[in-house]
């Protein structure tokens, strides 16, 4: 895909409030002038970013973690993740939420990419690395944080997304990004 100009597109910010600050995000809304010179009004997450790891074990298996999320009220399927925290490098967070969540450290690692889960509503994106050499350390969970951790074949996972059991977003596109990575 070649670059074009997008000059036409483009919405400029003429203030901004916040709506919102809490412990992991902020709200906030902003008066801005459209392409055509109207004036409109965008409301928004302000998130820190994140990561998530695709951790490979060496007989294959893929380590995911089943965990309670309340906004859904239910328990999802997910490979581990989590934001990055002020200061850190996102592979350094990778590092960090692998050991914590999944209870491995890794000696191989490699970015996968970059999504932007929630573009019309967030400034989140999750960069997405791939982890192997896995050893298992055990898990150092956060105060009050509750998951179990789960082994599947590359198989096993796509039939779980076949038949809905897969609806995590970031997963899913963590798992595209992956076989990609693969060739396939």
């Amino acid at each position: 895909m070649k670059p074009e100009d997008d000059s036409h597109l483009v919405e400029t910010g003429l203030a901004s409030e916040v709506v919102f600050s809490g412990k992991l995000l902020e709200v906030r809304r902003d008066r801005i002038r459209l392409p055509d010179g109207g004036e409109s009004t965008r409301e928004f997450v302000v998130h820190p970013g994140a990561v998530l790891v695709v951790p490979l074990r060496d007989d294959g298996r893929l380590v995911l973690e089943r965990q309670f999320r309340y906004p859904v009220r239910r328990v999802m399927l997910e490979f581990p993740a989590g934001k990055i925290d002020a200061g850190e490098t996102p592979l350094a967070t990778a590092q960090r939420e692998l050991v914590e969540e999944a209870g491995y450290t890794a000696q191989k690692w490699k970015k996968l990419g970059t999504i932007h889960p929630e573009i019309g509503y967030s400034t989140e994106f999750i960069d997405i690395y791939e982890a192997t050499g896995l050893e298992h350390v055990g898990q150092k969970l956060d105060d009050g944080e509750f998951l179990d951790i789960v082994a599947l074949t590359e198989d096993e996972l796509l039939a779980t997304y076949d038949c809905g059991g897969l609806t995590d977003g970031k997963t899913v596109a963590a798992l595209f990004a992956w076989r990609r990575s693969r060739g396939r």
